[in-house]
């Protein structure tokens, strides 16, 4: 029997529609998405972010950066950002150019108007079991959990890769949902001794079909991050036939990639706000 695919979109769409209503009731959210040089793959994400904001009635700022600009004259426009009333949440696309220091950047944001989630105080805060803003495909995984109803309390979960923009808080946020966590990674042994016991399983290595049939459990929740570019068009770090071994799986394309988006537009109102104080911002 084939796992019940766990669609992204219908989701997203609710979630998507439901920040456009807390647009219109804060009445202006002020988004900047900032592009350093010219790297097409960042082309096509920048260009999905602004086009999903708008429709959500966000204000968004598309501003192109020259790849030559210096390290310093970068960290100016950021500083220039965070003192900006006019903008709510600044998202840094990454990479940056290989002369500029993206941990040094990210420290840079103000927190509160990080809405990625990657500030050293927000990825804190998370460990700390005080989420404030989280990374956005993590959030979307959970979404896409509650929304069928996938036990989290007590289960197995192995999260496959220790990024700090998909493993290690997506690790976090199921450890404060109850679920007892293993987090694998390309130093680990034997695998599939970790992935048989997973009533969760969440891959985000970025390796096509890294994940083959016999290493799922019967019957386990399968979640593919993975958006693997190939010669046959994208595909995911798990093999499609662990859907005949799953009872739950995401598909790829259209699984965890529009929840990723639409949670960032969550992340958006959220730093709207903390901005105006409706919600407090940990000092």
């Amino acid at each position: 029997m084939s796992a019940t695919l766990i669609r992204g979109k219908p989701i997203a769409e609710r979630i998507r529609a439901a920040v456009a209503e807390e647009v219109r009731e804060i009445g202006h959210i002020g988004l900047v998405t900032v592009l350093v040089g010219e790297d097409p793959a960042s082309e096509v994400y920048i260009r999905l972010k602004q086009k999903a904001a708008a429709e959500a009635g966000i204000a968004a700022t598309d501003l192109r950066i020259d790849a030559s600009i210096s390290e310093d004259d970068l960290l100016a426009k950021v500083s220039q950002l965070n003192a900006d009333a006019d903008v709510d949440a600044i998202l840094v696309q990454l990479p940056l150019p290989d002369h500029i220091d993206e941990a040094r950047v990210i420290r840079a944001l103000a927190p509160a108007k990080d809405v990625d989630g990657f500030h050293p105080v927000n990825a804190g805060q998370l460990y700390l079991g005080r989420p404030t803003l989280v990374p956005a495909t993590p959030l979307g995984v959970l979404a896409m959990l509650d929304e069928h109803g996938l036990e989290i309390d007590g289960a197995r979960a192995v999260v496959l890769g220790r990024s700090a923009i998909v493993g290690k808080p997506m690790a976090h946020l199921l450890m404060q949902r109850n679920a007892t966590v293993t987090v694998c990674h390309s130093h680990t042994k034997d695998l599939a001794r970790h992935t048989l016991d997973a009533d969760i399983l969440v891959a985000a290595v970025g390796v096509p079909a890294m994940v083959s049939p016999d290493m799922v459990k019967p019957r386990g929740v399968v979640i593919d991050v993975g958006i693997n570019r190939t010669e046959a068009g994208l595909v995911g770090d798990v093999d499609p036939g662990a859907a005949e071994v799953a009872a739950h799986m995401t598909p790829v394309p259209g699984g965890v990639g529009p929840m990723t988006i639409a949670c960032l537009l969550q992340n958006a109102v959220r730093c709207a706000r903390y901005r105006r104080g409706e919600l407090v911002y940990p000092s």
